[in-house]
């Protein structure tokens, strides 16, 4: 078992008064057979009117903050948790027998489960991403399913170089295919691409990171791609560190595309045209003994 502590704190700071909107929260892990939390505190400044929860498609918990129409000049959002991980033996699953070696078929009930997850978000970039997945599986070829995903994986964190961008949105695969550098988010989509390219279904992941194991987590929530393995179910590979998701990893949501996964979602509102605003972030993630 790894006890994680979870500290993660976003500060909005707004030029001039403004009214806030609703603010929708992905912070609260997926609890699981092998995911606990033991402890757990959400405080908000200014006080929301309301905080509802409930649960999203993907059965991600959600928070939503309702906030009365006073003007406020800031907005801290604070969470602290402490979470208990039991998944000691990542590399211990067992894949069903027609699934062991690509290419396989999938079954045509997982196909339709798990069509949004076979579907490319970056239709655009597909001869891109087929020129790279061809240097690790061809027409033809028979390779184990788990080791062509995982020589992927590895590549990714072995020749790009990590980067955290201050652009908002995800990088296209073709992007960082061209400058080989990218934020974890993008090395996620690019993996997810490429799995989606050989008829894999694959998703992405957001969450934490212990710090002391992946420092690129440091200061911000991190990102990975779930790939489905019949038999197995869906399985994590983390393409900043090229390694299998354990239990350093903790996840809080799932969904298509990381665009799709922000931690903090919101409006404000104001009577000016234009409202300088600034954002900071601080997560940090550390083991507990």
């Amino acid at each position: 078992m790894h006890a994680l502590l979870i500290q993660h704190l976003t500060h909005y700071r707004y030029g001039s008064p403004v009214t806030l909107g609703d603010h929708r929260l992905l912070l609260r892990p997926r609890s699981s057979h092998d995911i606990r939390i033991v402890s757990s505190s959400l405080v908000i400044n200014p006080t929301p009117a309301k905080l509802s929860s409930a649960r999203d498609m993907h059965n991600n918990s959600v928070a939503i903050a309702h906030f009365d129409p006073s003007p406020v000049t800031e907005l801290i959002i604070r969470s602290d948790m402490i979470v208990e991980h039991y998944d000691d033996q990542p590399l211990d699953f067992i894949v069903e027998d027609r699934a062991v070696n690509f290419p396989f078929l999938l079954l045509p009930g997982e196909r339709i489960e798990h069509g949004p997850y076979l579907i490319p978000s970056y239709l655009n970039d597909q001869t891109a991403v087929a020129a790279w997945v061809g240097q690790f599986w061809r027409s033809g070829q028979l390779i184990e399913t788990y080791t062509l995903i995982d020589q992927m994986n590895r590549a990714i964190a072995r020749d790009f170089t990590y980067a955290a961008r201050e652009e908002a949105g995800v990088q296209r695969p073709s992007r960082t295919l061209e400058i080989r550098s990218g934020s974890c988010r993008d090395f996620g989509t690019l993996l997810i691409e490429a799995c989606r390219f050989l008829g894999l279904p694959a998703r992405c992941v957001s969450g934490y990171a212990s710090t002391e194991d992946i420092p690129a987590a440091l200061g911000a929530t991190h990102a990975w791609t779930e790939v489905f393995l019949p038999g197995a179910g869906w399985k994590g590979f983390d393409s900043t560190g090229g390694s299998v998701v354990g239990p350093q990893h903790i996840a809080v949501a799932v969904g298509r595309d990381p665009e799709s996964l922000p931690p903090i979602a919101g409006a404000f509102f104001s009577e000016l045209d234009h409202v300088e605003s600034a954002l900071t972030v601080e997560v940090v993630v550390t083991r507990r003994t």
